[in-house]
């Protein structure tokens, strides 16, 4: 079976996962930990842990449990009550990380309850922030303000240098397939590859490597970005070339202002083609816009199908 690794967030890498665990694909998850708003700030700063929300999110999407399980484990409290705002998914890895003491002998008991399918690992065990350095040289700490200040980023990097996990690298070792899901390219996507551990391993890595472009750009983080530029990104960190190939949506985006808005977007993302060519990075391009409970959404099956064939078609 062949093995994938998935980098990313919350919301892009829970849709991928959705689809990608119809298929007969071994899948290692791989969640960045910079989150710090929301439910999960408040229990990282109340019981001094990493970020908890992506990887409980993600956990319920490689989840093969029953609809009604999921919705359990993702209910979250009223904000009146003295529990408002958490899940009841937060609040169980927030016990286990207190039981067990670390993620390596708490995720193993939520995904046997969960019944997931694959593997899932926290890039690091470390309780870590981003920091985003603007044009002008301001430090903004935090992943939420960074998102909140909608200011463009120059440089990220750690408040303290993160250990990465060591069965994350071991992963990328043994990977045919590197991927990048779709998601916030500055706080999902780049968390991970802004860290030399990581680089080097994929850098040294014989497996090819795949990103699955957002559909929509978001204000102050990637305003009037192609695909091209998204992989310009990823590139300034891993080098030029290390990107092979690209799925992106062909399907027209709505001009709906509110659906958008909902979205965290503002534009449809476009498909330069000529680019791609010149940057010698293969195109998959299909229709692959939805929407699904009011968001803008990859479609999950679609996407799922479509990097499965990519294996495939590589195998042959």
């Amino acid at each position: 079976m062949k093995k994938v690794v998935i980098f990313g967030g919350g919301s892009g890498l829970s849709q991928l996962l959705k689809g990608l665990r119809l298929f007969p694909i071994d899948v290692t998850a791989v969640v960045s930990m910079s989150d710090n708003g929301g439910s999960t700030g408040k229990l990282r700063e109340e019981f001094s842990i990493p970020a908890v929300g992506d990887i409980t999110k993600v956990l319920t999407a490689m989840s093969t449990e029953s609809e009604d399980v999921k919705k359990l484990f993702n209910y979250r409290f009223s904000k009146d009550s003295s529990i408002g705002g958490h899940s009841i998914k937060n609040l169980i890895i927030t016990a286990l990380l207190e039981m067990k003491g670390d993620f390596a002998h708490s995720l193993p008991i939520l995904c046997d309850l969960l019944d997931v399918k694959g593997h899932l690992y926290p890039l690091t065990e470390d309780n870590v922030n981003l920091i985003g350095i603007t044009n002008d040289g301001e430090e903004i700490f935090g992943e939420e303000q960074i998102t909140e200040a909608k200011k463009v980023i120059k440089e990220l990097k750690y408040d303290n240098t993160p250990k990465v996990t060591s069965k994350v690298i071991d992963a990328i070792n043994k990977a045919d397939l590197i991927v990048f899901s779709s998601g916030s390219l500055l706080t999902s996507i780049m968390p991970h590859i802004i860290v030399p551990e990581i680089q080097n391993a994929i850098n040294n890595s014989k497996a090819k490597c795949m990103y699955i472009c957002n559909m929509i750009t978001q204000p102050g983080e990637t305003d009037n970005f192609k695909v091209s530029d998204h992989i310009k990104v990823i590139e300034k960190y891993l080098g030029k070339g290390s990107v092979d190939v690209v799925i992106a949506n062909t399907s027209p985006i709505t001009r709906d202002m509110k659906l958008l808005a909902k979205s965290e977007g503002k534009e449809a993302v476009l498909i330069d083609e000529e680019e791609l060519k010149n940057m010698n990075i293969q195109l998959i391009a299909d229709k692959l816009f939805k929407v699904e409970e009011g968001y803008i959404r990859h479609d999950s099956l679609k996407v799922g199908y479509l990097l499965f064939s990519y294996l495939m078609n590589e195998e042959n």
